[in-house]
């Protein structure tokens, strides 16, 4: 009998296994730094010509290798990393799979030049092809230097798939990039061609940034700091001002690892929802430290995918560590700073400037001018009600409080209270001055965030009410969301979900979330199985339902041209400041808008 399985030759297991880690010059790079940075290396120095197509080389001055370690570094799964099998669940180094040299060197006419500090001579290895061409004594600093020249010169079907030189220089920028930020305290440089692309010297994290995003960009970054148990979360995050159209920007790391993982970036966007608009993405650099054992890093040759033990609590800490910041909306002014940027502006004088401001807002007279309503309390104006004044519905002030400049001045330590406010334009914008700034902010946006965030409150504080199905229904699943549905039974129940099982794959929907019984319970529950099964957690039921609250709190507030008086004004400027997310309503549009004095100077000439 013929004999048909045979063992394939080692330079095309080498090719085969190069399909999945050299994808194109930029993947290339990525494994030459991230051993570069293994190798202690404080200087990185990336040239390439024709995007990386025609010659790629990578200088460090890393420890380097004796002669003997440099000839084992390009047999395949020869590595300094892992010894035995206990050390691939405690991986903290960037590369441990010993794949990276040969698959390489088998696809490319390469050479590796390295010395050891205490050797007097290091040591020059080419290799074609992935056959050992030449082995020879060099002279050279410590550290290590590899060149690859002509990748993919003997697979010409994979050559075909490279793109234009400008494309794979752009590619390489970013890896280049995405390492950079990952270790400030590195020297790191970039030339194409002989021109250069990055050069950034070794520095804290935040300027590194700066000299990544660009530092115009970087001034709309805010710092992130959390840690729950074992899981501690730092880094930055850009506001509502910052934001890009794909995902390039978002800068994700587990211990010190890059990582493209689809929890991850759920967990991050999923903090940002109805802070910008759909389809925008926020630049981030976050650094999750875990304890190794609680992630597996061994499950792409490629090392960008990631596999957590625990994946709703990591999920939920990410989450939860940007939601902290962007509740606060830090890129509003300080109080202070709202009111004046003289150092005069504190403690007593502070309060009196409040108070005369309030005062002077009382006793202004009732008036219009292009389309300004000047504010007052004195009857002038009606007082038309912000919202409606049923129990359930959010009721913005109530029309027989009187307004006193003493309330202020206790409550009005942030941002929006502190404003001076000139009157309403077109009836639909409250108009608000500081020393160097005219703020403009949309009455119904501010008043919808103020429902909106009192309704969520409403649901998080009980449970949700549930709703008897007239007919109940059944759902056929998979095997391995029929576990999900049991394992998670109480907190289907807890949001209004009732389900038995049915036999099989099959189960009955019997009550649903009355606030959702109307629309499609039974697509909704394959969603939240769905993220269930993906994410450990439920985005679907919370996106849901805060589609539902987002807009009941649009129909139960003012809307439209509508006049408001000064205590109107004042009431809803004192509940902004006490709300979350107060830049922006549960849609993303933004609450308030800012024109400085230098842009009305240059507008009208004046500078």
């Amino acid at each position: 009998m013929s004999q048909r399985i045979s063992i394939l030759p080692e330079n095309l297991t080498n090719k085969i296994a190069a399909g999945e880690v050299v994808e194109r010059p930029a993947s290339v790079i990525k494994e030459l730094i991230e051993n570069s940075l293994d190798a202690g290396a404080t200087e990185v120095s990336i040239e390439i010509t024709a995007g990386g197509r025609r010659k790629i080389c990578v200088t460090d001055n890393g420890h380097g290798m004796s002669r003997e370690d440099a000839l084992l570094s390009l047999e395949r799964h020869a590595t300094s990393k892992i010894r035995v099998d206990s050390d691939l669940e405690n991986i903290l180094t960037l590369g441990f799979r010993g794949e990276a040299l040969p698959s390489i060197a088998s696809v490319s006419r390469f050479s590796l030049a390295t010395r050891e500090a205490g050797s007097l001579e290091g040591t020059e290895i080419s290799i074609e092809g992935g056959r050992v061409r030449d082995v020879r004594a060099c002279g050279m600093p410590p550290g290590t230097v590899i060149s690859v020249e002509q990748i993919f010169f003997n697979l010409p079907a994979r050559l075909k798939f490279m793109k234009s030189a400008e494309t794979e220089a752009g590619h390489v920028g970013d890896v280049v990039a995405r390492m950079a930020v990952s270790r400030p305290d590195v020297t790191f440089s970039c030339t194409s061609d002989g021109r250069e692309l990055l050069r950034l010297q070794q520095s804290d994290l935040q300027r590194r940034l700066a000299q990544v995003v660009g530092r115009e960009s970087s001034q709309h970054l805010y710092p992130v700091m959390s840690g729950t148990g074992d899981t501690a979360i730092t880094g930055f995050i850009s506001g509502p001002a910052l934001v890009r159209s794909g995902t390039q920007s978002m800068y994700t790391y587990i211990n010190g690892r890059f990582i493209r993982d689809k929890v991850v970036q759920h967990a991050v966007m999923q903090a940002y929802r109805g802070v910008f608009d759909r389809g925008r993405y926020p630049v981030v650099a976050l650094f999750i430290e875990l304890p190794a054992g609680e992630v597996d890093v061994n499950v792409h040759p490629t090392k960008h995918e990631v596999r957590f033990r625990r994946q709703p609590v990591v999920h939920d800490a990410i989450q939860a560590a940007i939601e902290e910041v962007l509740s606060r909306s830090p890129w509003l002014p300080s109080p202070v700073a709202a009111i004046s940027t003289s150092k005069e502006t504190t403690g007593q004088a502070y309060r009196e400037r409040i108070a005369a401001a309030a005062q002077a807002s009382l006793e202004m007279p009732s008036q219009r001018v292009s389309g300004i309503q000047y504010s007052s309390n004195n009857g002038a104006l009606p007082a038309a009600p912000v919202g409606i004044t049923s129990q359930k519905s959010l009721t913005i002030g109530e029309p027989d409080t009187p307004f006193r400049p003493e309330s202020l001045q206790e409550q009005a330590m942030g941002y929006f209270p502190s404003l001076a406010v000139i009157g309403q334009f077109h009836s639909e914008y409250i108009v608000c001055q500081t020393d160097s700034e005219l703020v403009i902010i949309d009455q119904h946006a501010a008043s919808e965030r103020v429902a909106y965030q009192r309704l969520k409150q409403q649901c998080q504080s009980g449970s949700i009410e549930s709703q008897r199905l007239l007919f109940p229904e059944t759902v056929e699943l998979s095997f391995s969301e029929v576990t999900v549905a049991v394992t998670f039974k109480a907190e289907l129940e807890s949001i209004g979900f009732e389900l038995e099982p049915f036999g099989g794959t099959t189960i009955m929907v019997s009550a649903a979330p009355r606030i959702v019984a109307r629309k499609n319970p039974i697509l909704l529950i394959r969603d939240i199985l769905a993220d269930l099964l993906r994410f450990g957690t439920s985005a679907a039921f919370t996106e849901a339902l805060d589609n539902i609250l987002s807009r009941i709190a649009c129909h139960s507030v003012v809307r439209g041209v509508h006049l408001l008086d000064n205590r109107q004004i004042k009431e809803l400027l004192l509940q902004m400041d006490q709300t979350d997310f107060a830049a922006s309503c549960p849609h993303g549009r933004p609450v308030s808008h800012v024109v400085t004095l230098a842009e009305l100077q240059k507008i009208f000439k004046r500078t």
